[in-house]
């Protein structure tokens, strides 16, 4: 799992005896950690360079350089858990078709050591299977079917756009407009994204997104485009942390807050799931002085 969001960043400077020293072998040295655990540090975009993001191993080191990183909980034997230490998944909802969980951050969708496989062995049910996917760093609801009729109608359900999806995010700069909805084209398909300010100040902003499509990477690539990319983000994100702040979120600021949709099997009924934000996301918003706010 993650650290804390609010965990304050470790900081080495390099000497002269390490100029020229691969960011990686730096890394490894001064953590006394292996090669490959300093590299999975830098693929997770969690270490930084004189406040510039780095992701490649070989890059180069000078001397003054400050290398910045938040040292992650887990270690190489840790994640090689045996399956009565996987994660506990909170189920919010369930019927005899259907459950929905909250997933943790870090948490694969589906997979080895996914939400679905743990899911299956925690509720002794092999068949299982995610309805739709969140990213491994968002966290929030997620909906799986128990069965095959079940997972069946429930694709042809999110095919009808009659899914309504919220998501709780913390953006980077202050947003000016109360509501808005963005409508950028993503991979030459139409991409709708309704978004709500619910608290703002010149550092960040907390919103409230509902998406009428499903592209990938939908939100953020959105919120990216207009110059406010979600807090954490690593591949659409800051880049460079010229508020110090940025250097302690370590996992995308981005919750699917609540999903609702007409039972797939059910005629009048309706399924509606609500996730709270979790404890790091919280810390987050207190970190940039934000506070929670119901949408």
């Amino acid at each position: 799992m993650p650290p804390s969001p609010t965990a304050k960043p470790k900081i080495a400077i390099v000497t002269r005896d390490e100029e020229g020293m691969p960011l990686q072998l730096f890394l490894a040295g001064r953590l006394g950690v292996a090669n490959r655990a300093a590299k999975a540090m830098i693929d997770a975009r969690i270490v930084w360079v004189n406040r510039k993001l780095v992701w490649m191993a070989h890059h180069p080191l000078k001397p003054g350089d400050k290398v910045a990183f938040v040292v992650q909980r887990s270690t190489g034997a840790q994640q090689n858990k045996s399956l009565e230490s996987r994660p506990h998944l909170r189920i919010l909802w369930q019927d005899d078709a259907y459950l929905a969980i909250d997933k943790p951050a870090g948490v694969l969708s589906q997979g080895k050591d996914s939400a679905e496989d743990i899911l299956r062995t925690q509720e002794h049910n092999p068949t299982i299977q995610a309805v739709h996917r969140l990213d491994r760093e968002t966290s929030g609801v997620l909906l799986f079917a128990k069965h095959a009729e079940a997972l069946e109608a429930a694709i042809a359900m999110f095919k009808t756009h009659r899914v309504v999806k919220f998501y709780a995010a913390l953006a980077a700069g202050g947003v000016e407009r109360l509501a808005s909805t963005l409508t950028e084209t993503l991979d030459g398909e139409r991409a709708v994204t309704h978004m709500k300010r619910l608290q703002s100040n010149a550092e960040a902003s907390f919103l409230s997104l509902r998406i009428e499509t499903g592209r990938t990477h939908q939100i953020r690539r959105h919120l990216a485009g207009i110059r406010h990319p979600i807090i954490g983000d690593r591949q659409y994100g800051v880049k460079h942390a010229s508020d110090p702040r940025l250097l302690s979120v370590t996992r995308q600021m981005l919750h699917a807050s609540e999903l609702e949709l007409p039972h797939p099997l059910i005629l009048g009924q309706h399924i509606k799931v609500h996730a709270p934000l979790p404890a790091d996301f919280r810390a987050a918003l207190k970190l940039f002085g934000l506070g929670k706010r119901r949408r």
